[in-house]
């Protein structure tokens, strides 16, 4: 009994022994590796979705350059008074019925690499037809900067209106300015 039991011993230990000369031989190092590998695709995994959402948005980034950006000062878009500029806001104001009554293009105004170009303008409109004007305008392509606008109601208007329809629409005085950016010169050193 005594040397079954040593037997048994002998032969679990010398098991022992085997399994982990062959954990070491045959798996070895391949656990650590797998860890370093996933570690490696989930960066990886993870630069691929922010390339996705970098795609998705170029088509945005390309409109923002292409409205905004002028190769020199001397270029179309950086012109005192930007024709394709006045063509969209007109067609816009057009769409929301809104009466133009003046458009006073003023000199540009040159700040470091960027040319902004003020306009002033008189239109009449309802409140409600202001609003999806400014929306619209924060929608556009175009960078544009409203300054500040006043809503003409005084007390006299009301006094020589003769219906309320009339006092519907107001006739409001914006103040904007559209920012053109202007391609650097870089010097090679």
């Amino acid at each position: 009994m005594k040397n079954r039991n040593s037997m048994i011993t002998l032969i679990l230990f010398g098991l022992t022994i085997l399994f982990w000369l062959n954990q070491d031989w045959l798996i070895g190092e391949k656990p650590l590796e797998l860890k370093a590998l996933e570690m490696e695709q989930e960066e990886l995994n993870e630069q691929l979705i922010s390339a996705q959402i970098l795609a998705n948005k170029l088509d945005q980034v390309y409109t923002l350059f292409d409205e905004n950006l002028a190769l020199s000062k001397q270029d179309s878009l950086a012109e005192d008074a930007s024709i394709p500029f006045l063509k969209n806001l007109t067609v816009t104001m057009n769409n929301l019925e809104i009466t133009l009554l003046n458009v006073k293009p003023q000199r540009r105004v040159e700040k470091g690499n960027f040319l902004r170009t003020p306009y002033e303008l008189i239109i009449k409109c309802t409140y409600s037809q202001l609003g999806k004007f400014m929306a619209e305008i924060e929608r556009s392509p175009r960078l544009i900067i409203i300054n500040e606008f006043t809503v003409k109601n005084g007390i006299e208007r009301v006094k020589r209106s003769a219906t309320e329809e009339d006092l519907l629409a107001q006739i409001v005085e914006i103040h904007l300015a559209t920012l053109t950016l202007v391609k650097s010169k870089t010097k090679a050193i």
